[in-house]
């Protein structure tokens, strides 16, 4: 039977273990109950001041716990309203489908329609890390429109890591997945839809796509979605009959876990991240109705089977001056026409296109693309220079404080610390990213959208 003072401090031990138990973990649970039994083991003092300072203790410890067990709750249901208000938004202009966050399934093919509809183009970025990610759904906060996030294979590979085994496209595998769970984490914090993508898949790395769409697969198991919102087929440097087949197929497949299929048709002259088109015929530039025709009629067979064209009418990867590139964007007004008609349809605009290539094109042709049903633009080579140029102006203004780990102007042993932390030239280049997406949104008139 234990003594007076030592019910007591197990009353106190008792009322702490409670107060924290739901926030602590197994092992200490049980390095608690091994003292308690130990404590109950111990005899009883006789002394009346070693009662008191016992008794002492046991309610000291009850107030400490429920003390902090009150300031956990308050920070549990902060936390707790928090993610419930992120989840809950509704855009005021959007479909109701379209919520903060990844947008995949069926609140994609609506917010591309809602695009189509209201004749504006959601930017598409890619990127090759978190800094860069992180810029784009800046950007799309302070515009107020939708931005699509894109990797492609050689910026998953990055995102793992240049040393890591890229052995079956294991390294590309692994950063693109990695890449995209880092969206799924932060993206609603940013309260704007964004599009999970990946870019240029040519037939060569098909084992680079058949990884991504077994990690959706395994991610619809678990939550009901896909894990990202689309995928892009370029094999437009194969013969039609086998593009078309070859994109059919996958569809097929993606459509069961409401993947978006992106394929490109004809051929985007330049050269981007390993996709090499310099030296094709002018005439693969510009695609033919017919031939769109072609493929919505295959693809568009496939039940839940949703896709995009890339479409070629004079585009070109890479940087050019304005002027230098000769689109055609009336070869997608005339295709839009010849497939309304053949497929007796209402709209206007049955197919919704997407657009690789613009640097070099005019404003006034990028908008009349968009007019043409135009849902996304591909933004590559300007961001990556806007990100470039806001660390280059952050080394070149700070020059003085980034000569060596101490010593600058102010003293000899001044420290630099603050100047060279990663995170101050980084955020430079997020700022300058963001910035100049934002001026990319406006042209696509992708802003207040939401």
């Amino acid at each position: 039977m234990p003594s007076k003072a030592c019910s007591v401090a197990l009353a106190g031990a008792g009322a702490y273990a409670a107060a924290t138990a739901f926030l602590a973990p197994a092992a200490p649970q049980v390095n608690q109950e091994l003292q308690v039994r130990h404590l109950r083991q111990q005899p009883a003092e006789s002394s009346s001041s070693s009662s008191t300072g016992v008794m002492a203790l046991g309610a000291a410890g009850v107030v400490v716990a429920s003390a902090q067990a009150a300031k956990r709750t308050v920070r549990r249901a902060q936390v707790v309203r928090q993610a419930t208000a992120v989840a809950e938004k509704t855009f005021t202009k959007m479909p109701a489908s379209v919520k903060p966050g990844v947008v995949t399934g069926q609140a994609l093919v609506d917010l591309l329609n809602y695009a189509k509809e209201n004749q504006f183009a959601i930017p598409g970025v890619n990127v090759v890390s978190s800094s860069s990610v992180n810029a784009c759904m800046e950007a799309a906060k302070k515009a107020g429109g939708p931005v699509m996030v894109t990797f492609s294979k050689g910026g998953g590979q990055f995102l793992a890591g240049k040393a890591a085994d890229n052995s079956d496209d294991a390294a590309s595998i692994a950063g693109t997945i990695a890449g995209a769970l880092h969206v799924r984490q932060v993206a609603k914090l940013y309260g704007v839809p964004v599009i999970l993508h990946t870019d240029h898949c040519q037939k060569a790395w098909l084992p680079w796509f058949d990884g991504l769409i077994e990690a959706s697969e395994e991610y619809f198991e678990k939550y009901g979605e896909p894990l990202f919102s689309s995928h892009m087929l370029d094999l437009s440097e194969e013969p039609l009959e086998e593009n078309i087949s070859i994109c059919k197929k996958y569809l097929e497949r993606m459509a069961k876990i409401n993947l978006l299929l992106e394929m490109e048709l004809g051929v985007t002259g330049g050269e981007e991240d390993g996709v090499d088109n310099t030296d094709v015929d002018s005439s693969r530039l510009y695609t033919q109705p017919e031939e769109v025709w072609q493929v919505y009629e295959a693809l568009a067979s496939i039940p839940n089977g949703n896709f995009t064209v890339a479409a070629a009418f004079g585009n070109v990867h890479g940087v050019y001056a304005p002027g230098n590139v000769s689109l055609k964007p009336v070869i997608l007004h005339n295709t839009q026409k010849y497939i309304k008609e053949k497929l007796g349809c209402d709209s206007d605009k049955p197919v919704s296109f997407v657009f690789h290539g613009g640097s070099g094109s005019s404003l006034e042709d990028i908008r009349y693309a968009i007019e043409a049903g135009v849902v996304k633009m591909n933004i590559d080579t300007d961001t990556q220079w806007a990100f470039w140029d806001g660390m280059n102006e952050y080394q070149k203004k700070n020059k003085d404080y980034l000569q060596a780990q101490i010593g600058n102007p102010e003293g000899a042993e001044k420290p630099n610390k603050k100047y060279y932390d990663p995170r101050m030239s980084l955020r430079s280049g997020e700022e300058s990213m963001a910035e100049r997406l934002v001026k990319c949104m406006e042209d696509l008139k992708c802003v207040d959208v939401l």
